[in-house]
């Protein structure tokens, strides 16, 4: 059965996915350099160890993607023009249908190597059953940041979340795991390993 997955997250020590203040020098904000040295790292030709194997499993069956606004660039309010197309270039890497949730919607925008993203307003068990039909039976990734993966575990449709704890303090910034209430009751601890550079954590629902 299909499953819906956050992977690879990084947050900081005291629990930030962003800093404040992004931008187009910052895409995570204030006071998170480094946070995705680790993954930098792992991914490296002849990489090996824990952090190369988590970091690879990153597009493993996954057939589409759902991010936020924030995540696809650092502009805010209605689009000034339709010139930004993502922070990856003109092949991103995801290579399937890409759902970017925002107010302010725009025309699809197919790329090179397959992805499409889809720009919506639609409530996020919409965009979750849309997501499932672009998937084909495949996984689906959220891809962030954490408002998004905040609405999505609120609505109890993330079935794994694989964390990567960084050893950075940011102080400010949006946290992961604020505003869930009871939510996080939903889930269990399945794993949890470290590397010289990070730990691994993955939460699974029950």
């Amino acid at each position: 059965m299909a499953k819906v997955r956050v992977h690879n997250f990084s947050i900081t020590l005291d629990g930030f996915a962003t800093g404040l203040n992004q931008r187009l020098d910052a895409p995570f904000g204030d006071g998170m350099e480094g946070l995705h040295d680790w993954m930098f790292a792992a991914m490296e030709d002849g990489a090996t160890g824990l952090d190369a194997e988590r970091a690879a499993r990153w597009n493993d069956n996954i057939g589409a993607t759902i991010m936020g606004r924030n995540m696809f660039g650092p502009q805010r309010g209605p689009w000034e023009d339709e010139s930004w197309t993502g922070w990856w270039g003109p092949n991103p890497p995801y290579h399937h249908d890409t759902f970017v949730h925002t107010h302010h919607l725009r025309p699809d925008l197919p790329m090179e190597g397959g992805t499409t993203f889809h720009f919506t307003d639609d409530p996020v068990e919409k965009v979750h059953q849309q997501a499932l039909e672009a998937a084909a039976g495949q996984d689906i990734v959220v891809g962030g940041g954490p408002t998004t993966v905040q609405r999505y575990l609120r609505a109890g449709l993330i079935d794994e979340l694989n964390l990567a704890i960084v050893p950075l303090l940011a102080g400010a910034g949006l946290r992961l795991f604020d505003n869930l209430g009871d939510t996080l009751a939903q889930y269990r601890i399945t794993e949890h390993l470290s590397s010289p550079a990070v730990t691994h954590v993955q939460l699974t629902r029950r």
